[in-house]
């Protein structure tokens, strides 16, 4: 009863909220589904059913960061899964009838996700959920998925804990990813670093999952290259609530390393670089940052020097790749909706999306134990390979064996969950603009 308790309350909490945000905006309350402004989303904590089906069929969610700390690519991902939902719906649905999205604001906060996931699974009986972004958010969600029997697949989170638990069987298949684990990424920044020629590299660290999982796969990685970690024995992780970084940075900065690797999410690794460059440490050092920083605002969050400049400009770092077969249908799609290109994440989103539907498709049956069971029939072969989720639905209506190709990329989903990807390489230029620059992949 606490559960459902916390679920309904979060509910008719965030309800009000969005009465009032609708009072104060124009903006329509599925904007998210729509053509409406790409920095639209929905109000924090707060449920909108985007497409509404009917009877039995197949109820899906999302919980993904619309607002905290990694609002900024949450946003970003948040309308790849109704514009699935929308495409297919258009197309006949799933097993005969539309399919239902619930769409809730995980706040990139553990607690917001853990709730959230409980009226997911508890109140609106969802059978699969896309979510979440942040790995500290996925861990507290997907126990609460796995004991309801929901289906949870992750368009970010690339923790390698997922990994080790999944081996141990304590998701029982309710688990999977679109993105690959920080076990792949991790040696891919090293072969950058090292590519790059740097000997002597430090690390700052959020400390949550995300973090300290990559920091060790990166340390790990680099020093079998030959490289040198500095800081290994003192290892430099921040508070994810902190406010305040000169510490950290004075840490990290200290000693002129050839380069430092932050693990960051966009709001609290802003003030960090921040503090290291009101503190002179930025000079002569290259910093490399990850996917957690990859957001088109971050530059201007930590500012300009005096003369104009960004602070952050030169910086490297690398971010999962989306080079699937179904990648260009789905950027003309977001061209017609929203003027641009799917930002970062979206593929991943969509994927995940289209995974469930295509798995409750396969099983006949609109339940979360049954989607678990077709998740890997659909995602690998053999099977007819598809790119488009309409095709693939109808083969399956059809009886016949299916091997999606994504649009992030071919979406082999291996036993514990886990796909491999490949990485591109991206840089902030003197504009303040992130520019892809090259492709890496991780070492073996």
């Amino acid at each position: 009863m606490q559960k459902i308790n916390t679920a309904l309350g979060l509910a008719l909490a965030t309800l009000a909220v969005g009465f009032l945000a609708a009072a104060c905006d124009n903006t329509a309350p599925n904007n998210a589904a729509g053509t409406g402004n790409a920095g639209s989303a929905t109000p924090a904590g707060s449920t909108t059913t985007a497409t509404s089906g009917g009877g039995n069929g197949l109820k899906i969610g999302s919980l993904l960061p619309a607002t905290g700390d990694l609002a900024s690519i949450g946003q970003q991902i948040i309308p790849s899964i109704p514009f699935l939902v929308e495409t297919v719906n258009a197309c006949g649905g799933v097993n005969g009838q539309p399919v239902t999205l619930v769409a809730v604001d995980d706040q990139t906060d553990p607690k917001g996700g853990a709730a959230g996931m409980t009226k997911l699974a508890t109140v609106d009986r969802v059978a699969g959920v896309v979510g979440s972004f942040a790995s500290s958010v996925s861990t507290a969600a997907v126990s609460i998925a796995a004991q309801n029997k929901v289906m949870l697949i992750s368009p970010g989170s690339t923790s390698p804990v997922f990994t080790e638990q999944a081996k141990q069987g304590k998701f029982n298949g309710f688990w999977a990813r679109t993105v690959p684990p920080d076990s792949y990424q991790g040696p891919a920044l090293a072969a950058l670093a090292n590519k790059r020629g740097y000997k002597r590299v430090s690390t700052v660290v959020i400390n949550n999952d995300y973090g300290v999982g990559f920091e060790k796969a990166f340390v790990q990685a680099f020093e079998k290259l030959g490289g040198t970690v500095v800081n290994k024995n003192n290892p430099i992780r921040y508070d994810p609530k902190a406010t305040t970084f000169e510490t950290e940075a004075s840490a990290a900065f200290g000693g002129k390393p050839d380069a430092v690797l932050g693990v960051f999410y966009v709001e609290t690794g802003s003030l960090l670089l921040k503090a290291a460059y009101q503190q002179g440490l930025l000079q002569g050092v290259q910093v490399m940052l990850t996917d957690g920083m990859k957001s088109n605002e971050f530059p201007g969050q930590v500012g300009k020097t005096n003369d104009g400049k960004y602070i952050v400009s030169g910086v490297i770092g690398t971010v999962p790749g989306s080079n699937g077969k179904a990648l260009e249908a789905l950027t003309k799609l977001w061209q017609s909706k929203r003027g641009s290109p799917p930002g970062e994440f979206a593929p991943q989103g969509w994927d995940a999306s289209a995974l469930l539907v295509l798995a409750a498709q396969a099983a006949k049956e609109n339940t979360g134990v049954a989607i678990a069971s077709k998740i890997r029939e659909v995602a690998n072969a053999p099977g007819t390979e598809v790119t488009d989720v309409c095709e693939g639905l109808k083969l399956l209506k059809e009886g016949k064996d299916i091997n999606y190709q994504g649009a992030s990329g071919n979406v082999d989903v291996d036993e514990n969950g886990d796909v491999i990807g490949i990485y591109d390489v991206w840089e902030v230029g003197d504009d303040g603009k992130i520019n892809t620059i090259d492709k890496v992949s991780p070492t073996k």
